[in-house]
Formats: structure tokens, sequence, C-alpha cells
């Protein structure tokens, strides 16, 4: 933004084969008209405008949330010049006349600090939870195999991604894998959990809002997929989104750009959505819970994740893997699980999946020993307090599944991972119809 025709040329003419979009303005007054309806990064601002001058307009910018880089440029400055600019908000200050390298430089630094902001948001918020996890699936069952195999195809696109599984079954750890293994893997990962968030702010979260927006937004501010930019949007437990909130998702997703709330400015997107959730999404859309036409969009790709119970044969894997990982952060020596306790682990139903199985692991190399007792909060009535050895539980979970479906032996050794001939013959040792 100058009102000097010739260098609003030369910027032009250096600028726009090495940037995305390049648009220039002689005033103030027509730049701020045009920022209304467009998103940009960085703004080249001249310090003497007819009207308006930059250092003002520069003001009244940061005031109103805009949050992009702005190089201020002037042909006339003194140290109270330059120290009035930084105060308003200036990334870089530069003199005229200037070169090509200068100007290039300047543009460098901006992207750099840009690209750090972004970058610490994100890791503020991964060392605020639970961190990142490692993107490796364990197992090697038919499967894990099977979804191990799907996710170097699927992370090549950038379609949307759809993944549904019981909680606790590792959907955020598949996610990861999809970003890491993808083009867009030096970008953000960036976690939401949809059902974290209040409803009133889900929206303002999500796509940011300006200033004076609602009751106390006193100032402009970024959302989720804003530090999602050029790197991957995890929405999960999508199923909790209001239903006027899936709205705008959807046209998010379908435009790819976004408008933060109470503003008229138009955000444009270039980033990958990948979204999971516990719930039968078909189930939530014939009850009226979630939108259909949403449902269809996230549905491009749609990964189904396994229970536990249902690929027991890679918990040795996980038990191992779990404990290589756990043991070094804890200070402790892995544990040696023997083949019987290693049995009575496949048997167990694992109804919080494997990340049961992880918190297991990690009361068990705290305590010093497997804590199979931590699979019983309440022993059936009757039975003894206190019990501790590996049969007595075994047995007390074994009738406390049978109680469960009400006697039911077949239903009984599918949900206990044994043949029906087995749960027979052990409860015949207990000399028990």
């Amino acid at each position: 933004m100058d009102d000097e025709p010739g260098m609003l040329h030369f910027l032009v003419k250096t600028l726009a084969p090495r940037c995305h979009f390049v648009m220039s303005a002689g005033s103030a007054e027509e730049g701020e008209q045009w920022l209304k309806g467009h998103h940009v990064d960085l703004v080249i601002l001249d310090i003497s405008l007819p009207g308006k001058s930059g250092v003002v307009w520069l003001k009244e910018l940061r005031e109103q949330g805009f949050t992009g880089e702005v190089i201020l440029i002037t042909a006339f400055a003194d140290l109270d010049t330059a120290i009035e600019a930084l105060r308003a908000g200036a990334s870089d200050f530069i003199l005229k006349p200037f070169r090509v390298p200068q100007i290039l430089n300047a543009v460098k630094q901006c992207y750099e600090r840009s690209r750090l902001r972004r970058e610490n948001f994100v890791l503020r918020r991964a060392t605020s939870g639970s961190g990142p996890q490692a993107p490796r699936l364990v197992g090697e069952s038919p499967a894990m195999r099977s979804l191990r195999d799907a996710l170097p195809r699927v992370a090549a696109v950038d379609s949307t991604v759809l993944l549904q599984g019981e909680s606790g079954t590792g959907k955020e750890l598949v996610a990861r894998a999809l970003h890491a293994l993808g083009p867009r893997a030096a970008g953000p990962f960036v976690p939401v959990n949809c059902a974290a968030v209040s409803p009133e702010l889900i929206e303002s979260e999500l796509f940011g809002h300006a200033k004076g927006a609602f009751a106390g937004a006193s100032r402009a501010r970024d959302g989720l997929f804003h530090y999602a930019q050029g790197g991957t949007l995890f929405l999960d437990e999508i199923a909790e989104l209001p239903l006027a909130i899936q709205a705008t998702l959807l046209r998010a997703i379908e435009d790819l750009k976004i408008r933060p709330v109470g503003s008229e400015q138009l955000v444009p997107l270039n980033l990958r959505i990948v979204a999971a959730t516990n719930r039968q999404l078909s189930h939530e859309v014939a009850a009226g819970r979630f939108r259909q036409d949403l449902f269809f969009r996230l549905q491009v790709v749609d990964m189904a994740l396994p229970p536990l119970r249902d690929h027991k044969d890679d918990i040795p894997a996980l038990v191992a893997h779990f404990m290589a990982q756990l043991a070094p952060s804890l200070g402790t020596e892995p544990l040696q699980i023997s083949e019987q306790e290693m049995d009575f682990l496949r048997q167990y139903h694992w109804p919080g999946n494997v990340r049961e199985l992880r918190n297991l692991i990690e009361r068990s190399l705290i305590l010093g020993s497997l804590n199979v007792s931590a699979l019983y909060p309440a022993p059936p009535s009757g039975a003894a307090q206190g019990v501790t050895d590996l049969q007595t539980l075994e047995k007390l979970h074994i009738l406390s599944v049978l109680d469960s479906v009400q006697g039911d032996k077949t239903r009984a050794a599918q949900l206990l991972g044994v043949s029906r001939r087995t749960l027979e013959r052990r409860v015949a040792e207990w000399n028990m119809p």
C-alpha cells in the first residue's frame, strides 16, 4: 500500500512471482475496503499516505484484531517515527529507497515469525493435554494389518476422513499417522475435542471471532482452523457438535473458506480435515441429531477401528509396546508377564479397549506387578474381599460375564474370547452347572 505508482509497480513486480497472491492499493481507505472481504498474511504499508496515515491505520487494524504481519516503509524517518511504528504493531521498518534483497528478506522474516507463532500455539495445546503420540499401529492381526495397509493410500490424498470406533480404540493415533504419512506432515497437527468445548464457545473456538462479536469479545481471536493452516485439523467426537455448527462446518468444508464470528471477512483454507466419533453416525442421522449432508461430506473415506476384543491376538504385542514406552518415563524396570497372566488378559472383555490396557500396564509398572485386580473394582456379592490370586480373579471374571448374559455360555464365550467347550470345561472344574 503506497501512494507512489512507481513504488507499487516495483513491489508488485518483485513479490508476485514469489507469493500466492498480491494486491495493491493507493490509500488506507482503499485498502480498508478491500480487507473487509479478503484475508491477507502480510501488509507492506507506507507511512505517508493521503488521508489517513499508515501508522494511524495500523493502530486501527491491530485494535480490530488483524493478526497478520505488517512492514512499514517510508522515505522520511527518525527515531521517534520508528518507535511509534513499532508500538503501533509493525513487524519491521524499512527506509526508502531499498533493494530487492532487503524487501525479500523482510518478507521472509515475517513468514518465519508467523510460522513460529502457529507452531508455538499448537505445541502449547499439545503439552497441556496428553501430548502427541508416535504414529505407530501395533499388532499383526488381520484387522490391524488391513488398517495399517490402508494408511499410506489414504494419507496421500487430501480427502476428508471419518474414523469410527469405540472410545479407546486409537482414533487420534490413526489421525496422527495419516498426518505423518501425508504431504502435510511438515505442517501442524491440531486436535480439538468437540465434546470438551461448550456449545456456546465451539464456533468461536473453531472459526475465531472479531472484536465485539459477542459479550466479552474485547479483542479479535484466531480459531483452530487458522492454526491448522498447511496441516491437519482433527475433529474428535464430532457427533457432539450442535446442529447449527454442523451447518457452518459443512459450508467451510465445501467452500474451503471460513468466516470468523462477527466478521465479514472470508478466510481461505489450506488444510485437511480428519473427523472421529465413538458413535454410529448413521444412527445419529436417523435420529435427527446429525446432518445427513455433513455425514456424507465427511464420509469420503470411512475407516472403522476394531475394538480390542476383536483382535485379542495383538494383546502381547501391545503389552510389550506399552511396557517399552512407559517404563523409561516412569523410571521402572519392565515387568515379566507370565503366560498364565497373558491368558488372563486375553480373556478379559476390555470395554475401555487399548486405552484401558495401556492404563493397566502403567499402574502395574508403578506397583511392580501385573495389577489384574484393577480390572475388578467390585467383586460379585458373596465373594471374598481382598482376593488377589490370579485363579480366583479369573473365576470371578468368568462368573461376572456369565451373569451379565444371563448364563448364555455361547455369548459369554464370545465375550471372553474363548470357545464354548473351553468355557464349559472351566465351569465344570468348579462343579457348576
